[in-house]
């Protein structure tokens, strides 16, 4: 054997009680499980004859072990081909991300349209300037993950949703209007060739510009193309706010017409108009489920959310792209109107609820010059520049050239907890690394999940904690391999000591790394050891099981 982990606590990913075992790892996989009170079927290997030996060993000393950390819903697009450390994943225990989220990412494209995509998610990515863009395609960006950093790999594995709203920039642009035949045949080819060359699904950004503008006659066809190569639709859904619960039927009816798996983009109920509405969401998606429907969902253990402050806007003020809305920002009597749909009648960007700009609080600028609106409301800055908040939120919007990125807070407690409980809940951290004060879901999601909410509020036992971690996750990945603490499955791995695992970012401090994590390893390599990163780059672009 390469490596033996001695006397852990494996917490196997099933949410079944834990158990005592020596785990043995042999190229890449786990090759035998000897459990300390003789095992049991169906639960690993058995605890008969000798203990394994290797050439090395790593004594657990009762640290639990578990599968590595599936992230369902990352933004790490360019920060995998930026950062070979990426230690804001690896320290959590993420063997895996999912990107290509909210509608928004690199590929397919053209060259037209990776211009505008990288202005538009300046916020999320940064501009891309220190990338090179040698990828059009969905199979070539893959592999363009595959043999980064020289050819060593990536940090962590990444697996990658089609999104919607860059297929429609590629093939409709920017226009608030339906699809021709022509360009929906377009769209569906692109969707096709993308699930072919090892996308896993499709991602939209509903209250994003262009990938809003699609109505649901041609969400319906596209999703038609995701089922029909065993893919899922991962929605960032219309509201969050008013009206929350008709978007979320909305893509409960639109998927299971064509018998589509569904995966709710961080489902949470934000705003005031839904304190306490969790239950009837949960009751929504119980039905469903009750029907037949194949759904699932992620959410992150946080009230506040995270955006760009461009998001905000009326989508008929996105309509042409970046360099359009910057110069309806400029025109006056346009900005105007802008202002009375996000202050009066709700803009639907804003998920139909008007804006409140207490509750918007700048945590990233492109220009440096900016930095000092960072950590401040915008209502905040607007006192100390003696203005109104739309005459600061504006003046940033068109100095920043719309990269400006916010915390929105505007989440409730008790609807976080309920949702987390729901069985078909999955963890992601929808988290955000560009910016001077990132939100802390990027570097906190996952220790947040195991000593906040498991150990300190008792919300979930921790063995049902890790199973919404890995195995309900590589369950709608359908990865085959991946996701449990079994004898043949890939060696992803993480060891935490459940009386001191919590996550160290906070607001104040969003990139501090998390404690109680001291190992992870990917492909039986360690990625971190001893609390400390290793240069192991053993990440991998994961490609949908034909």
């Amino acid at each position: 054997m390469d490596l033996v982990i001695r006397d852990a606590r494996v917490i196997d990913g099933t949410g079944h009680a834990s158990y005592r075992a020596d785990i043995a790892v042999h190229e890449g996989r786990i090759t035998e499980i000897h459990r300390q009170d003789n095992g049991s079927e169906g639960r690993g290997g058995g605890g008969g004859g000798p203990r394994p030996t290797a050439a090395r060993t790593l004594d657990a000393d009762g640290l639990a072990l578990a599968p590595g950390f599936i992230d369902m819903h990352a933004h790490s697009d360019l920060a995998l081909l930026r950062d070979p450390e990426h230690t804001a994943k690896a320290a959590q225990g993420v063997t895996l991300e999912v990107i290509g989220q909210d509608g928004l990412s690199y590929a397919p494209v053209d060259d037209r349209t990776l211009t505008q995509v990288r202005q538009a998610i300046t916020g999320w990515n940064g501009d891309g300037g220190d990338i090179d863009f040698d990828w059009r395609t969905v199979g070539e960006y893959l592999d363009r993950l595959d043999r980064s950093h020289g050819g060593r790999g990536i940090a962590v594995n990444a697996a990658y949703l089609i999104p919607q709203g860059t297929v429609r920039m590629y093939a409709v642009g920017w226009d608030d209007r339906p699809a021709t035949p022509a360009e929906l045949d377009r769209m569906r080819r692109l969707v096709a060739e993308g699930m072919r060359e090892g996308a896993v699904g499709m991602s939209s950004g509903l209250t994003y510009t262009p990938g809003m503008y699609a109505d649901d006659a041609e969400l319906t066809a596209l999703c038609e193309v995701v089922a029909a190569h065993r893919g899922y639709y991962c929605p960032h859904h219309r509201s969050y706010g008013a009206g929350a619960l008709q978007a979320y039927e909305e893509m409960v009816r639109l998927t299971r017409s064509v018998n589509c798996p569904l995966h709710l983009a961080h489902a949470t109920m934000n705003f005031g108009v839904n304190k306490g509405r969790a239950p009837d969401l949960l009751a929504l998606l119980d039905d469903a489920l009750a029907g037949g429907a194949d759904i699932t969902l992620d959410t992150y253990p946080y009230t506040p959310g995270c955006t760009t402050l461009v998001a905000l806007l009326p989508s008929w003020a996105g309509e042409g792209g970046p360099e359009a809305i910057l110069a309806r920002l400029r025109d006056d009597a346009t900005a105007e109107r802008i202002r009375h749909h996000l202050e009066v009648i709700g803009a639907d960007g804003c998920h139909g609820v008007p804006v409140e700009w207490d509750t918007i609080e700048i945590s990233g600028v492109s220009d440096p010059g900016l930095a000092p609106f960072v950590g401040r409301t915008v209502a905040h800055s607007a006192v100390l520049r003696g203005e109104a908040p739309w005459v600061t939120a504006r003046r940033l919007l068109i100095d920043d050239r719309l990269g400006s990125t916010i915390l929105q807070h505007v989440g409730h407690e008790e609807n976080v907890r309920a949702i987390m409980r729901h069985r078909v809940h999955t963890g992601g951290s929808d988290g955000i690394l560009q910016g001077f004060k990132p939100h802390p879901r990027a570097y906190g999601t996952f220790p947040r999940y195991l000593g906040r909410y498991a150990r300190e509020l008792g919300v979930m036992s921790l063995e049902e904690t890790v199973a919404h971690l890995t195995s309900r996750p590589a369950a709608r990945l359908r990865l085959p391999d991946r996701g449990l603490v079994r004898e043949g499955y890939r060696a992803d791995l993480v060891l935490f000591d459940p009386e001191t695992v919590a996550a160290g970012a906070t607001f104040e401090a969003p990139r501090t790394l998390p404690t109680g994590i001291p190992h992870v390893l990917i492909d039986g390599r360690f990625v971190m050891r001893d609390g400390r990163r290793t240069d192991v780059l053993a990440g991998r672009a994961v490609r949908r099981t034909p």
